[in-house]
């Protein structure tokens, strides 16, 4: 029998099958569509929280950020265009396994694994762990394999991948941050929950069948279990999505693309209409109910208080 998380491989990451390496991902694939894919609003906040951080470390040069998990590259692309003040010093480092996606990678290098260390910057994972290969148990510890289970059963995720994950993250970084956006719970959470309401698959831009049926034509997903995480190291800072955002100062930006659309929105301007749109990406990104209820955890190198 294949353990689940050689299937859950296997679906995703096939070189030939695999959802992911068919490039099916993101808004290109019209399956779902990340915080990045959203609208620009998204890369500009998080090009303040570089700046913020670079200033913090001193301003060094060179200032690594690691996109792990870049898919297409959509937020290279959104920060640059929000000209953060640390865009000398930054050097961006996508890491993406889909060979389709490295391919649509147009700003910073691409690779398909982590980089070694040491680097002093920032580790962004948005969208990743929850899409990282788990192994499922049944009450009694039998292991779940490549058959689906009842609905009803209870069963309790071991995500070790997303821990090694982690780990290898902190020990690259000489000083910085990661950061690891995400829908999380506990282990004991989704123990005590059915299944299918934390183990998802997505298509079409709406939910899936159950992740053992047409493996590969869909994304399959699961709630991130924080404290796993934290038995790997405590998180610095925990939040949600809408909080973080708004921390960083997204009700600004909007502000100023308001401001934008009433000056200009008479001559047509296109400023004018971008500015209008932060208010929609916004309000997306901010949905307690979706993209905003995403839990954003935080790992400081060194730890700070």
């Amino acid at each position: 029998m294949t353990n689940f998380a050689e299937f859950m491989e296997r679906a995703l990451y096939d070189p030939e099958h695999g959802f992911y390496q068919s490039g099916q991902a993101g808004r290109r694939g019209g399956h779902f569509i990340t915080s990045p894919e959203v609208g620009p609003l998204f890369g500009a906040v998080v090009a303040r929280v570089l700046d913020r951080r670079w200033s913090e470390l001193g301003q060094p040069d060179p200032f690594t950020v690691i996109d792990a998990g870049a898919g297409p590259g959509t937020l290279a692309r959104t920060v640059a265009k929000a000209e953060p003040g640390c865009a000398p010093a930054l050097r961006w480092i996508n890491v993406e396994r889909s060979a389709a996606g490295r391919a649509a990678h147009t700003i910073g290098d691409s690779q398909a694994a982590m980089p070694g260390g040491p680097i002093t910057g920032v580790i962004v994972a948005n969208e990743l762990l929850d899409n990282l290969p788990l192994s499922l148990f049944d009450a009694d510890g039998n292991e779940i394999g490549d058959h689906r289970p009842n609905p009803e059963t209870r069963l309790t995720p071991r995500q070790d991948q997303a821990c090694v994950w982690l780990a290898q993250a902190l020990s690259i970084l000489n000083q910085g941050t990661v950061v690891v956006i995400d829908y999380m719970s506990t282990t004991e959470e989704m123990a005590t929950r059915p299944w299918p309401e934390w183990l998802r698959t997505y298509r079409g831009h709406g939910r899936g069948d159950d992740p053992w049926t047409a493996p590969g034509t869909q994304d399959i997903t699961s709630e991130v279990a924080l404290d796993q995480l934290a038995a790997v190291c405590p998180p610095t800072r925990v939040s949600t999505q809408a909080e973080w955002l708004r921390a960083h100062g997204i009700e600004e930006l909007v502000a100023e693309g308001v401001a934008a659309w009433r000056a200009g929105a008479a001559q047509g301007d296109l400023a004018a209409v971008a500015g209008r749109s932060r208010a929609i990406e916004a309000e997306a990104l901010l949905d307690p109910s979706g993209l905003g209820g995403f839990t954003v955890a935080e790992w400081d190198v060194p730890p700070t208080e």
